[in-house]
Parts: structure tokens; sequence; C-alpha cells
């Protein structure tokens, strides 16, 4: 039996103790100063970014059953929260980061909730398009509200297309000396990352920027700074559950949720393909919502499963959830003993290297991969960016599940039908199943290329009704392809029993082939076996069409199997 804690960690071997805890230094290096920089997307104190990064990341690996995924702040939920509370409080303020506590309480809660009910499976209504499409608009939306901020202007605009705006218009006021500090941030991270991609190269601006403030005094040339940080370990705090806060919150709370199960789900199962290893989403589901409750306990914001920051302990050599540990370790230290540099920290350089995560975010090849291979896809895609940075990043998640749902099921609908035929070399092709077609004199093979159910189950009526009205002969014999109807709902079933007496007013009998086990159970559960008869049923299309007897002669059809058939 696989033990409920420590999955992501057993076995341990001394090897491995020894590498993961130097991945986890290396990605302690790469990540304290993009955890403090996404603090400016959720608009909370400095201090709590380094939060993120020690109680959630010992819960998860703890509780979950990834070995890889990092779990911490990430720029998409942090975007989510922040769009969620700018409107009921000021930004960092003691009521804001209360509020934040809240959130990540609720979305723990939310996540506890899907374990109990093993919903693993709604990772699965976030498909890569739509969190290509989202993290690009994220991408956008948190690069247009930090311009103000890197150039120096204050915006107290909230909506993206207003704080652009209202940037270009004041470009004139832009103070120079924090865009200097600024460029010179973007220019060390991005082009670092080109020259020496392995380096920590937001750290090495870090110190830059710490060791240039203090000795040139950043503060006195009018560059803000972040000032004096309260140091050490994070303090127990309990969320306030006032009902009416809770109500508030609760819909940012779900756009938290939903986006953590996707995209935490989609980066576990990338890793542990690549390695080969085993997962569990449920087991994973228990992880991520324990850390947000301990985020919330110790009062931090909402955390994620991150995939640039679980690309970063991977690349860094790391096999288990020892590296995050070890990088838990680093930031408690950093938090007993090294807060106090951080003062002369300049805001901008949070801003900047926030800039360069957001720049990361703009998926353009993921775009241009998405056009080229589905052009209805890529659509999706470019709406929901331009909904994110247009209208939020909760609309802009949730319209996105929307429309791909209305997709899915819209395909369905429209549910791909044709009629087998035999060419002259006896191989077996689909043909449109328009009024006329036939299989061979008194029979007809219809293709239905979906799921049956209540939507479509009136087009499939019509579509077998016409196709038998409307045949050029007789039709004694209607065969139903039906290897991909894996069963029928109450509607579907009471659709297929009138089209079965409507068949036999006509004189026509309806078999079925390939129809898999689960359609045959709910035949049988709706009471369709007994009118469409045993015997009707078969395995293959040969074994059907052997069946087949037309009045006085046997059919001029081949007993070949047809596409998808299985003989």
């Amino acid at each position: 039996m696989k033990p409920a804690v420590f999955r992501g960690i057993l076995p341990i071997t001394a090897a491995g103790v020894r590498r993961d805890v130097l991945a986890g230094l290396t990605l302690a290096a790469r990540n304290v100063p993009q955890a403090l920089g996404y603090t400016r997307i959720a608009g909370m104190p400095v201090i709590t970014g380094l939060y993120t990064l020690l109680l959630p990341l010992v819960a998860f690996a703890t509780l979950g059953s990834s070995r890889y995924l990092v779990v911490a702040a990430d720029s998409a939920t942090a975007a989510i929260l922040a769009n969620g509370l700018v409107h009921l409080a000021p930004v960092a303020s003691e009521q804001y980061v209360a509020l934040a506590g809240l959130v990540a309480l609720l979305t723990g809660g939310c996540l506890l909730l899907a374990r109990a009910f093993r919903l693993g499976f709604l990772a699965d209504f976030l498909s890569q398009t739509v969190l290509v499409g989202f993290l690009t608009g994220v991408g956008f939306q948190v690069g247009i509200a930090l311009l103000g901020e890197m150039l120096g202007l204050a915006v107290p605009a909230h909506r993206t297309l207003e704080q652009l705006a209202e940037v270009t218009r004041r470009l004139a006021q832009v103070h120079v000396p924090t865009l200097l500090v600024s460029a010179a941030v973007v220019v060390v991270v991005l082009g670092g990352r080109l020259l020496a991609p392995r380096l920590p190269w937001p750290l090495v601006a870090v110190v830059g920027a710490v060791v240039a403030s203090a000795a040139l005094d950043f503060a006195g040339r009018g560059i803000e700074v972040v000032g004096p940080i309260a140091g050490g370990l994070p303090h127990f705090v309990v969320p306030d559950l006032d009902p009416g806060a809770v109500w508030q919150l609760l819909p940012v709370a779900g756009s938290c949720f939903l986006m953590i199960v996707a995209q935490s789900a989609a980066t576990a199962r990338a890793w542990a393909a690549k390695h080969g290893d085993a997962l569990d989403e449920n087991r994973d589901l228990v992880g991520l919502g324990a850390a947000n409750v301990t985020a919330a306990l110790s009062g931090t914001f909402v955390v994620n499963g991150s995939p640039t920051q679980t690309a970063m302990v991977e690349s860094s050599g790391g096999r288990s959830q020892i590296a995050h540990l070890a990088t838990a370790a680093i930031v408690a230290l950093v938090l007993l003993f090294l807060t106090e540099p951080l003062q002369y920290l300049p805001r901008r350089v949070l801003g900047a290297i926030v800039f360069t995560i957001a720049v990361g975010l703009v998926d353009v090849r993921g775009l241009r991969d998405i056009r080229r291979e589905s052009p209805s896809e890529f659509r999706l895609a470019v709406g929901t960016a331009v909904v994110v940075v247009g209208v939020g990043v909760e609309q802009g998640i949730l319209l996105a599940m929307g429309l791909a749902l209305v997709r899915h099921v819209r395909h369905a609908y429209q549910a791909h039908t044709a009629v087998l035929v035999q060419d002259a070399h006896g191989a077996w092709r689909a043909t449109p199943a328009v009024p006329g077609a036939t299989t061979a004199p008194g029979v007809i093979v219809l293709q239905f290329g979906a799921e049956l159910f209540y939507a479509n189950a009136g087009r499939f009526g019509e579509t077998a009704r016409t196709l038998v009205e409307r045949a050029p002969t007789p039709v004694h014999w209607l065969v139903l392809d039906a290897g991909a109807i894996t069963n029928v709902d109450y509607s579907a079933a009471r659709t297929l029993r009138a089209v079965l007496g409507d068949l036999e007013r006509r004189g026509v009998t309806l078999l079925v082939v390939h129809a898999p086990a689960s359609l045959r159970e709910s035949f049988a559960h709706h009471g369709l076996t007994a009118e469409i008869g045993e015997a009707n049923v078969h395995e293959t299309l040969r074994e059907a069409l052997a069946s087949i007897r037309a009045p006085g002669q046997r059919p001029a059809v081949g007993g070949d199997a047809g596409p998808g058939a299985r003989s």
C-alpha cells in the first residue's frame, strides 16, 4: 500500500538527497527574487512573497504525490487575486492582506472538497488551448500594469486598457532615474537568460540593485525603495470567516481553484510523463489544498503549481520534493537573518523582474502552433487573451471554459455521419449521409461519429428516417455503426425507440454493430435490447452483413469490415 504522506519524497537515498539539496539551493537563488516580484502582481507586502516559499512548499511536499511540482506564488493566481481584491481594500493594507488570507483559505477548502468528491478530472476542462490564451492575456495584463511603475508614474486606473491609455498620455512625466533602474534590470535578466540561461539572473539583478541603492542613495534621488521589513518567520493567523466576506470572495476563490486544478495537473502530468513516474491527481488535490490552507494561516496569499518554477528545479537536477524542502530551509534562513538588506531594494526592481516574467507568459510559439494545427482553437486562445486584457482575469478564465465546453458540445451536436459503401476494389469508404445514399439495394450502413445524447438524438433520428424514406429502392436493413457511442441518455433512448417504431412500420430491421459493452448495458437499462433484438446486435460489420437476407436474395455487399470496423 502506498503511504499517505511523502509520496513525492520516498524512497530516499544518500546520493538523491545530495542531488536534490543542490537543486533546492539553485531553486532558492532563482525563485526568491521571483517570489518577491509576484507580490507586486498580487498587491501584497513584499515579505509575503517569501512566506509562499516556506510552509506551502512543506505542506505539498508532505501530502502531494508529484515528485517535481513546485507549489508557491504564481503569476496566474496572483493576477486573479489582485483583480478580485483591488476594489475591496487598499493594496498591501492590513485589510487587503486579511482578505487575501481568506481567499487562500477558501481556495484550500475548495481543493480539499474536490478531493473528497474525487474531482481531479476537473483539470481536463481547461484545455491547453485555453491555458495558452489565458496566460498570454495575463502576460499582457501584468506587463501593461507595470509600465507605470517602471516609468515612475503613479497610475490609479485599475483596468488594463485604461492603464495603457494613461501611461501613453503621461510619457512626458517619466521619472528618468526610475526608468534607468527598470531598464537595467530588464536588460540584465532578459539578456542574461540569452547568454547563460542556467544562472539566476533575477538574483543578480536584486543583489546588484540593493548594493547600488545603498551606495548611491537611491531613496535620496527619488527612486522609491522597499524600506524596513519585519524579518522572522511568519506568525500564525486565522482569517476572519465573516459570512459577508466569504460570500463576496467565493467567486475569486472559485477562479483560483479552477486555475490551480488545471495548471497544477497539467504541469504535474507533463513531468510525471517525462520521467515515467506514477501520479495521483486526487492526492495532489490534498497537497494543493493543504498548501493553500497553510498559506492562509501563515499570512500570505494563494499558491499554485508553477510550470516555470517546476522547470527550474528539474533543470537543476532535482528529482524529488526534497529539493523543495531544501528551498524552504534556505528561505527560512533568509527570513531570520537576511531581510535587513532588502530595505534598500528599489520597488521598481521587483516590477521590472515581474515584467520579464510577463514577457515569458506571452506564448507566441504556442499560439503559432495552435494556429497552424487548429485555426478555430487559435481563435479561442486569442479570444481568451483579449477578454483577460479587456475585461478581467476571472471573466477571461470563466468565458474561456464556457467557450471550450460549447465548442465541444457543438462538435458532438454536429456529429459526423456517413453512409458506408464499397468501391470497385471492395474497399469501404465513407460517403455523405445525404438523401438517396445507400450501401446496396435494400441496405444502408449508417456510421454515427459521436456520443448519442439529448442534444443530437433528434438529428440522428431525422437522418435515419430521411435516408430510409428517400432511398432509390425500398430499404429492408438499416445497419448502425455504433463504435463512437458509449451510452445513451434518457432522451436519446426515447428517440431511438421512436426510430425503431418508424422503421418497423416501414418493414425495416435495425442492426447494430461495434456496440461497446457500456452501450449494451445502456440498451439493457433503457429496455432497448429487447426492442432491437439481441440477435440484431453484432460485434462486427462482417457478421451483420452475413446475417442480412433481402427478400429472396443476399444483398450485393461484401463481407469485409468498413472503416474503423473490427472484423
